[in-house]
């Protein structure tokens, strides 16, 4: 694999001297602001993980005191998909140790202007829903105020202005979001695309809930942890 600073890619092999394209380039990252991808050399072999972090780049928090952040850290893979060989990113399981509160929602039917809401609240969040899909429909996920939404008809997933495609799997469609007080992270069919960007939301914004636009999807499963800060309590 040979990954470019913006997370795009070729994949290849390597020996040590020289690397051999067999594919790509390909697209790495479909959000706003991912850039100067880096990635652990030194996992213990008994790990055997690939982990990956992201600058943030271009991000803008004003009237705060820190300038840029770094994306959550994910597992790199390689996975055969519909449309072949592809490197597929993943949050590391190290943040489920994060988790909080949690609340789901389960089996819902959700007809057009329809939405079911997780009853919990929070600014740090993972979210994972699983949508099953068969016709024509536009839904998806509101997130503190953002859409992440999803079209049957084009196979993509847009946010915060972006577009990524995304073809069903088995007719279903599954969304995670991983929420930063001042980012926005989504991956869609287990990591086959992955969306990093910043954004600001309103304090007041800090709901979750699965919607319907246009059409009838089956919510099959709505899921959602607050998250506690990565940063240890003073004693």
């Amino acid at each position: 694999l040979f990954l470019a600073a913006n997370g795009n890619y070729f994949i290849g092999t390597f020996d040590g001297k020289s690397f051999a394209k067999e594919s790509g380039p390909f697209r790495g990252d479909y959000g706003a602001n991912s850039y100067a991808t880096q990635s652990y050399s030194d996992i213990p072999k008994s790990d055997g993980r690939r982990i990956q972090i992201t600058w943030m780049n271009g991000g803008k928090y004003p009237e705060m005191p820190f300038n840029q952040q770094m994306s959550f850290p994910c597992e790199m893979t390689l996975r055969t998909l519909p449309e072949g060989l592809r490197l597929c990113r993943w949050p590391v399981r190290e943040i489920e140790s994060l988790y909080e509160k949690d609340a789901s929602v389960n089996e819902r039917a959700l007809a057009s202007g329809e939405s079911a809401a997780a009853d919990i609240k929070g600014d740090t969040l993972d979210i994972e829903a699983e949508f099953e899909v068969t016709g024509d429909a536009e839904f998806g996920l509101k997130v503190r105020g953002e859409e992440i939404r999803y079209s049957t008809k084009e196979a993509t997933v847009t946010c915060l202005s972006k577009v990524a495609p995304l073809k069903p799997v088995d007719k279903r469609v599954r969304l995670r979001a991983l929420v930063d007080r001042t980012s926005l992270e989504v991956y869609g069919n287990n990591g086959a695309i992955s969306m990093t960007s910043c954004v600001l939301p309103k304090l007041s914004e800090q709901s979750v809930e699965a919607f319907s636009q246009s059409g009838v999807v089956k919510l099959v499963s709505l899921r959602v942890h607050s998250l506690r800060s990565a940063w240890p309590k003073a004693k």
